[in-house]
């Protein structure tokens, strides 16, 4: 039987009065690449937010059977926001030491990087392609490569779960190519269990193995070509349907 990663059951969320999430409920089996879409105000980063426990939720949360809370404190979850706003042409911090600080959070004080620490940073960014800018300033590197080295300090801890918020939205064509292709390699060479929200409904279902759409609950979940084929979803969506399938 697969592992079950994630267990989402009645998911609500409320901001006062406005309800960002109704009962959703659905399960993410290790070695899956979920991709979460939805319109505009549909809950996707409420949901992100809720598994990465940083807001209140009603409902219950499984990572492998355990709580939140327990399951975050061992590691096992690696995050990727959309591009960071901190990151300038004077950000004083190479590339790999960006990378490396993603170890901050298992060290105990004093938090002291080492020799061992910066090879393990080294080795990710063999991993991703991105060695040769280990001692560039790292505000002085594209958006992609800008990425890319965020992504290898999402890494860095060995994550079994990479959640990923719209990582590509900042990006010019290309770069969100490569960046794709190198979250696919990551989910089908490394097994690495990937979450990932997506405005962009059509293009996810090129990579993704599983398709979530949402709008404040669930209206599908299944793989890409189940969509497609579903008489349900083309009632639900009309032609709409027909235009993410046909980019797909």
């Amino acid at each position: 039987m697969p592992l079950k990663i994630i267990q989402i059951k009645d998911l609500s969320v409320k901001y006062g009065d406005i309800e960002a999430l109704s009962k959703v409920s659905f399960e993410i089996e290790a070695g899956d690449y979920v991709g979460i879409v939805g319109p505009n105000g549909s809950g996707k980063s409420t949901l992100i937010k809720s598994v990465l426990g940083l807001i209140p939720f009603e409902g219950e949360i499984l990572f492998q059977g355990e709580s939140l809370s327990d399951f975050m404190l061992q590691k096992k979850v690696g995050y990727l926001p959309q591009k960071m706003s901190f990151i300038d042409q004077r950000f004083p911090a190479t590339a790999k030491e960006i990378v490396v600080s993603g170890l901050y959070c298992r060290k105990k004080f004093p938090k002291r990087v080492t020799r061992d620490d910066y090879q393990t940073a080294w080795k990710i960014m063999e991993t991703l392609g991105i060695s040769g800018l280990a001692d560039r300033s790292v505000g002085k590197l594209s958006g992609g490569q800008q990425q890319r080295v965020l992504l290898a300090r999402a890494l860095i801890n060995a994550p079994q779960l990479l959640i990923l918020d719209e990582p590509t939205v900042a990006l010019d064509p290309q770069s969100r190519e490569t960046f794709s292709l190198t979250i696919q390699k990551l989910n089908r060479e490394n097994g690495v269990t990937i979450l990932l929200v997506s405005h962009d409904a059509g293009s996810i279902g090129k990579y993704a193995s599983k398709f979530l759409y949402l709008d404040r609950k669930v209206v599908f979940y299944g793989t890409f070509d189940k969509f497609c084929k579903s008489s349900e979803m083309t009632d639900y969506f009309g032609a709409e349907q027909h235009i993410i399938c046909h980019r797909h």
